[in-house]
């Protein structure tokens, strides 16, 4: 009878759990949501009132004593009367009461927040009563790995993209300099093409520099393989997890894998501060 029990007890924490998750997710996008609501709300009739002063300057700096053409005036009056039927739209779903449309209308987003923040409270103080022991919290984090080192994988292979279309950025701009210098003679249009490709190869050069997409995408792979070798290894029972005990093996593990996941932070901090602190954190 204690199994079943277990299991029942079990799962109703999960669920709790779960819900509370669910709860603040849906805070979040709520918060969202609102904040896109007040922006289109307060936005749009400053946007039209910008437009009809737009209108208004131009009419008076260059049209003062002629008709303003037609197409400026079917651009900056269609807008100005787009954005006004916006702004109408919105606030009968703001104010009115027959639309229910708008879930959170006529509640700030500071109220959302306190929600939110409550939410939360309530999901640590009921993890805190029903946290499970530490073996069992322990083979959870084993089983999250997966998506985690699909995770690095594919941050990596981002910032491997990033840099070989940097590579060959520069590659085809720094020859076709030569190229370029070597076909044209008079200044013109080689010089405005010359000026471009030089412009390209010194701002993907600074970029490369200082966003370093090579060194991210190696630490992030090699991140990824140290972890995965880890997981093998406990899968597999051999060194260093060849403990007669379980739990000493997944108390090893899980304090690995944080280690090195700790050691990819601090790489990724030394990446984003600059060479001079960097050499003083080295």
């Amino acid at each position: 009878m204690t199994e079943p029990v277990n299991i029942l007890s079990s799962t109703m924490t999960t669920d709790a759990l779960i819900q509370h998750r669910r709860e603040i997710a849906d805070l979040k996008q709520r918060i969202k949501n609102r904040r896109l609501q007040v922006l289109g709300l307060y936005g749009t009739p400053l946007a039209a009132i910008f437009t009809l002063l737009v209108w208004a300057g131009l009419k008076i700096s260059f049209w003062l004593d002629s008709n303003t053409p037609s197409a400026v005036n079917n651009i900056l009056g269609g807008g100005a009367l787009l954005l006004g039927f916006a702004f109408a739209a919105q606030a009968i779903l703001e104010f009115n009461e027959d639309f229910g449309l708008w879930k959170d209308r006529n509640t700030s987003i500071r109220e959302l927040r306190l929600e939110l923040s409550l939410a939360e409270e309530r999901h640590i103080l009921e993890a805190r009563r029903r946290t499970p022991p530490p073996i069992d919290r322990q083979a959870s984090y084993k089983e999250r790995l997966p998506g985690e080192m699909a995770r690095l994988r594919r941050e990596s292979r981002h910032y491997r993209r990033v840099h070989l279309l940097m590579q060959w950025l520069l590659f085809v701009s720094s020859a076709a300099i030569s190229a370029v210098t070597a076909w044209y003679d008079p200044p013109q249009p080689a010089k405005g093409v010359l000026i471009g490709l030089g412009f390209t190869v010194t701002l993907i050069t600074a970029a490369a520099g200082y966003f370093k997409p090579r060194e991210r995408a190696f630490n992030l792979q090699q991140t990824a393989d140290s972890i995965e070798q880890n997981a093998t290894a406990f899968e597999l029972g051999i060194a260093p997890y060849n403990a007669t005990e379980e739990a000493h093996n997944l108390e090893l593990f899980a304090t690995t894998v944080e280690a090195l996941r700790a050691d990819q932070r601090m790489r990724e901090q030394q990446l984003d501060q600059p060479q001079q602190g960097q050499q003083q954190v080295i």
